[in-house]
C-alpha cells in the first residue's frame, strides 16, 4: 500500500511540475476544442451537429503566447456552415486572454465574432470558461471546460452555455 502512495504522488509531482514549465513566460499554445451546445456562436473549435435533418459543421483553431507565467494572450479562427438548402456559412474570430491557477485551472475570458454571409446582424458575444488541464504528456494537455457566452447583440442571438474538450499543444 505505500508503495501505491508513494507512486501516486510521484505521478502527481511530475505531472505538476511539467504543467509549470509549459505554462511560463515565452512559451506557445496552440489549441483545437470541441464544443457542444453552441450553434451560431462564432465558433472558433471543431463541432458537427443535427437538428431537423439538417448538418452543420464547423473547423477552428486557437494559438496564444505566455506574456508572463500561467498568462497567455489567444487569438482563434473558425469556419462552419449551417447546412441545408439555406445554410449560412460563417467565418468566426476570437480574441482573449487564458490564465492558469496553480497551472491546472485555465479560466479564459475573449471575444468571439462571427461574419455570417447574407446575414442582417452579425453574432457577437462575450465569453467566460473555466476548465482543467490535464497534462497527459510534456506538451500535450486535455482540457476539459465549461463555458457561459453572453450575446452583445441587441436583435440576435442569446445566451449559450458550452460544455468544451480542448486539446492543447504547449511549445
Amino acid at each position: 500500500m505505500k508503495k501505491i502512495i508513494l507512486t501516486a504522488i510521484a505521478v502527481m509531482t511530475v505531472g505538476f511540475a511539467s504543467a509549470q514549465e509549459q505554462t511560463k513566460k515565452g512559451k506557445y499554445l496552440i489549441e483545437g476544442n470541441t464544443s457542444f451546445g453552441a450553434t451560431g456562436t462564432g465558433n472558433t473549435g471543431f463541432a458537427l451537429w443535427s437538428e431537423d435533418g439538417t448538418t452543420s459543421w464547423n473547423v477552428g483553431a486557437e494559438g496564444g503566447y505566455f506574456v508572463m507565467d500561467n498568462l497567455a494572450l489567444k487569438a482563434g479562427l473558425g469556419y462552419g456552415d449551417e447546412g441545408g438548402d439555406y445554410g449560412a456559412s460563417m467565418f468566426s474570430y476570437k480574441v482573449g486572454a487564458k490564465y492558469y491557477i496553480i497551472n491546472k485551472i485555465p479560466v479564459e475570458l475573449s471575444y468571439t465574432g462571427a461574419s455570417v454571409k447574407d446575414a442582417d446582424e452579425n453574432p457577437s458575444y462575450l465569453g467566460i470558461q473555466g476548465g482543467y488541464a490535464w497534462f497527459i504528456g510534456n506538451n500535450v494537455s486535455i482540457e476539459p471546460g465549461l463555458r457561459y457566452n453572453v450575446t452583445l447583440n441587441e436583435d440576435y442571438g442569446k445566451d449559450v452555455l458550452q460544455f468544451n474538450i480542448g486539446f492543447a499543444l504547449h511549445f
